[in-house]
């Protein structure tokens, strides 16, 4: 079977075509960016309308593949900016009606944790999930995927555009901030906040702000400081839920954890506890559709006609269904 994913969750709107193996086809994408600003709902909306259609033909033409070729068609349902989401979800509806295939809506969170198992071969592990909105640490236990720590406020990646944004920069702020830190020469301590598995950013942000304006600290060092702190916080609730587990793998997903210095952190506290560290490749950190259509074949006994399908902006990976593992 071949099964092809839709992603809208946010800025990126994706088209991925994967096969029943694991093996992807095709990953094609287009991401909204802003020289000022971060996203804003309606104009990332009218992004993935212009874009969806031309996202769509470069996935089945790299694929070299036809839409009658397609036995599946998944998209996003959740969680996730509803008004991206309705974009991707009437274009997956679109694509299993004319293709007649059955159609199955997946979560956004799951799929980045099951695209890092195929990715890496990793078997059991603890998933630290760091993205822009989501920040969870997650691992299947009692039959479930379980969310053992999360963010109390802002996902981490919106944190840190958000500081990003503060300094002058459009969307995405991570890599910018991600190359000023290293040239950071002088650590700056700031608030460090873990409360027992969760963790908090948003009075970081308010202090890392207010440093800035103060004209004390330069950008590198701000940025330096930023990441240390933060993903010290990440690596410590993510070896707890490890260690309260029994679990020896690591793996890391979404955006943020295209972070140099966050797979070094991770990597240097599994090397600690004789555990395993994965990271998938660069395109399967980022949003992506070959993830969605992967996640559509696990659960594609969960197909159903188009109609029946909506979307979840608040899903939680808690609520989902497991019935694949």
């Amino acid at each position: 079977m071949i099964c092809l994913g839709i992603e809208s969750t946010a800025h990126t709107f994706g088209c991925g075509i994967v096969d029943g193996k694991g093996k992807v086809l095709a990953n094609a994408k287009h991401t909204f960016t802003t020289e000022h600003g971060g996203i804003h709902p309606a104009k990332a909306k009218e992004h993935h309308l212009a874009h969806k259609n031309g996202v769509v033909e470069d996935a089945l033409k790299k694929a070299g593949i036809t839409l009658q070729d397609i036995g599946l068609v998944s998209f996003s349902r959740g969680p996730g900016i509803a008004p991206c989401l309705l974009v991707g979800m009437g274009k997956a509806k679109e694509l299993a009606n004319e293709a007649n295939v059955p159609l199955v809506g997946v979560n956004h969170c799951v799929a980045h944790l099951e695209i890092g198992k195929l990715r890496t071969k990793a078997k059991d592990p603890v998933l630290l999930y760091a993205s822009g909105a989501n920040t969870q640490v997650i691992a299947f236990e009692s039959g479930t995927y379980r969310i053992f720590g999360e963010t109390l406020d802002n996902g981490v990646g919106n944190f840190i555009d958000g500081f990003a944004r503060h300094l002058g920069f459009g969307f995405p702020g991570g890599p910018k901030v991600e190359e000023l830190a290293k040239h950071g020469k002088t650590y700056i301590p700031l608030p460090y906040v873990v409360k027992g598995m969760d963790v908090s950013f948003g009075g970081i942000q308010t202090n890392l702000k207010q440093k800035w304006d103060s004209g004390k600290f330069t950008k590198e060092d701000l940025c330096h400081s930023l990441q240390e702190t933060v993903f010290a916080m990440l690596v410590e609730v993510s070896e707890r839920a490890m260690a309260h587990c029994g679990k020896k793998e690591l793996v890391l997903g979404g955006g943020v954890g295209c972070n140099a210095r966050l797979q070094e952190m991770c990597r240097i506290m599994c090397g600690e506890r004789d555990a395993r560290f994965y990271v998938p490749e660069k395109e399967f950190l980022l949003d992506n559709g070959a993830m969605i259509a992967w996640q559509g074949i696990l659960q594609r006994t969960q197909a159903s006609p188009p109609q029946k399908w909506d979307i979840l902006p608040y899903q939680r990976t808690d609520d989902v269904d497991v019935n694949w593992n």
